[in-house]
């Protein structure tokens, strides 16, 4: 794996421990996968503006936060880009019984430099990937622990590629360190949400997944259990609202329903 993409995952993962330690005493501490980031920076300053509370937000991969949330890192709220990351922490009961729903969907793209003249993709069963890499890489988030490149794996190998593929993939840390080793032209291609592509100006989208060449992505929210924040539960309640509901609108995510 390039150094590079190391790096730009080890800053994300600083950032959770240090934004913490930085956080005031009655902050609402909030661990997000790093895809929400633009998104969720809105609706903190717009919760912010209307309560005059305050969330320090620590973005990184599910699967690292998870982790973190495990070793007992002072959060209060999680929100994964997968199932299986929450599904982690409840199952070892980290997460506050009836506080967990599914809060937001997204979708899966391929993307390529935007000044590249790369074609439109027709992204299909055996659709030829490995020729149009022509010997480059394809950047992916980590397949193995984190959810777009979980997602971006189990894609490519339902359409009979990843085959093909596996051996050119450059495995980030996180969704948005792929996202910056295609925005620099490191790699020609890479698999993204369509939210990342979408707040990236140098990148362009060049494909869509099917929605059934993978599992639906979802985004779990829930209170992580050993919080004691008298504020994270109207945090939590505020991303289910119409406020924040707008922001993750124009920011392209799909808004599954309040909490039940």
């Amino acid at each position: 794996m390039p150094c590079r993409v190391f790096v730009a995952g080890f800053a994300l993962l600083v950032a959770v421990t240090g934004c913490t330690a930085g956080a005031r005493a009655d902050d609402v501490v909030v661990f997000a996968a790093a895809s929400l980031k633009n998104a969720l920076d809105a609706i903190d300053a717009d919760w912010r503006n209307a309560s005059g509370k305050h969330a320090t937000i620590s973005y990184a991969a599910s699967s690292a936060l998870a982790k973190q949330i495990e070793a007992d890192a002072p959060a209060d709220v999680f929100i994964s880009a997968d199932l299986d990351w929450m599904d982690y922490l409840d199952k070892k009961h980290l997460i506050a019984p009836g506080s967990r729903h599914n809060l937001l969907g997204n979708s899966l793209v391929l993307i390529a430099p935007a000044d590249a003249k790369a074609a439109n993709v027709d992204i299909a069963q055996g659709f030829p990937l490995a020729k149009l890499l022509n010997g480059g890489k394809l950047a992916m988030a980590d397949s193995n622990a984190v959810p777009a490149g979980k997602y971006g794996k189990a894609a490519l190998t339902k359409l009979g590629v990843w085959g093909s593929v596996s051996g050119q993939v450059a495995a980030a840390e996180n969704v948005r360190a792929c996202l910056l080793l295609v925005a620099r032209g490191e790699a020609p291609y890479g698999i993204v949400y369509k939210t990342d592509a979408a707040i990236e100006p140098k990148v362009q989208i060049v494909g869509a997944f099917p929605a059934d060449s993978h599992p639906a992505i979802i985004y779990p929210t829930g209170l992580v259990a050993s919080s004691k924040n008298p504020d994270a539960p109207a945090f939590a309640a505020y991303l289910s609202g119409p406020d924040a509901t707008r922001e993750f609108n124009r920011y392209g995510f799909t808004v599954l329903g309040a909490a039940h």
